[in-house]
């Protein structure tokens, strides 16, 4: 087998700048506009302890439960992921509703069958992604499954009960 292309990171100042603005939007308590296709993620820095917010898109809703599953498109280099990692639960906001969350990495092999999933409600936009992070993109299921086992890595968010 060939030898897989890596994404392109850290990415460029233009992507950078893209992908913080949606962060102003849910500080602005705008967080309803994304709906629940997307999701502020609140963190800490595992070196420096500071609290960071990242907005990533939803990619699936677990089937009969409200929890959430997200990618980090830049694999175990995303500094989200890194961050998420180092801790067992969290905070996100899904529209303007805040939830309090455990953390669990989804393994390579329900990635594939994850991305797969994404490849066949959105079509053409999986690869456009794909080829947005710096991956070559042939439009089959094959490549979505290689680029998700090789370099996504994908977390769910399982909500916790309210007290």
């Amino acid at each position: 087998m060939a030898e897989q292309q890596k994404s392109i990171y850290p990415p460029n100042i233009v992507l950078r700048i893209l992908f913080r603005i949606p962060v102003y939007f849910y500080r602005a308590g705008l967080g309803w506009l994304f709906g629940k296709r997307f999701v502020l993620i609140n963190h800490i820095g595992r070196k420096s302890g500071t609290h960071y917010q990242t907005v990533v898109e939803v990619v699936e809703r677990e089937e009969g439960t409200e929890n959430v599953i997200v990618v980090a498109g830049y694999g175990e280099q995303t500094q989200w992921y890194k961050n998420l990692k180092r801790q067992e639960t969290t905070t996100i906001q899904l529209g303007n509703k805040k939830e309090n969350v455990r953390i669990a990495l989804i393994g390579p092999e329900e990635g594939e069958e994850i991305i797969v999933r994404y490849l066949r409600r959105y079509g053409q936009l999986t690869g456009e992604l794909f080829s947005m992070i710096g991956y070559e993109w042939d439009g089959t299921e094959q490549r979505a499954r290689e680029i998700a086992r090789e370099g996504l890595r994908f977390v769910k968010f399982i909500l916790m009960p309210s007290f």
